[in-house]
């Protein structure tokens, strides 16, 4: 089994460590989502993602900001268990969790040097894109792994019941 332990960090501690290593010149690349249940595309795209910089932050919404985003039923997966599922992969450095329907005020604190989102989103969408363009970084869209979905996954599951 991975070692996770060292990668899930709470958001002061992370954002301390962060701080450390781009006085290093080292490259810290962030980006969000519930992943409630990592698939081929999950894997996909942070692994795109961490070929932006040095160092990938995952963002994860907390239990209550899924329910907030997503209904009544989901999370179907816990937020100490995604985090350790996304820990466990070679492309992620870092995942801490945030509680906000949106991670803003996370990257205000982290201060990414990069922030990837999804092409499924709008840029003028992406929060705290403002933020990290106005620090002299950049926001990166990541092609959108077509077929590729929890909501499809979940709906898959209920009708094979």
């Amino acid at each position: 089994m991975a070692d996770t332990a060292g990668k899930i960090r709470p958001q002061a501690a992370l954002a301390a460590t962060l701080a450390g290593l781009r006085r290093r010149g080292i490259k810290v690349v962030f980006t969000n989502g519930c992943f409630d249940i990592i698939h081929a595309g999950h894997v996909k795209y942070l692994a795109m993602a961490r070929r932006l910089g040095d160092v990938l932050v995952v963002g994860l919404n907390s239990d209550a900001s899924v329910r907030a985003l997503k209904g009544r039923g989901r999370p179907l997966n816990s937020a100490p268990d995604r985090a350790e599922v996304l820990a466990g992969l070679g492309c992620v450095d870092f995942v801490t969790v945030f509680g906000e329907r949106t991670p803003e005020r996370l990257i205000m604190k982290l201060k990414p040097d990069v922030l990837a989102k999804g092409s499924d989103w709008k840029a003028s969408d992406i929060a705290g894109a403002d933020f990290v363009r106005g620090r002299g970084g950049r926001v990166a869209l990541i092609p959108f792994v077509r077929g590729r979905s929890t909501t499809a996954l979940i709906r898959k599951a209920r009708r094979t019941r």
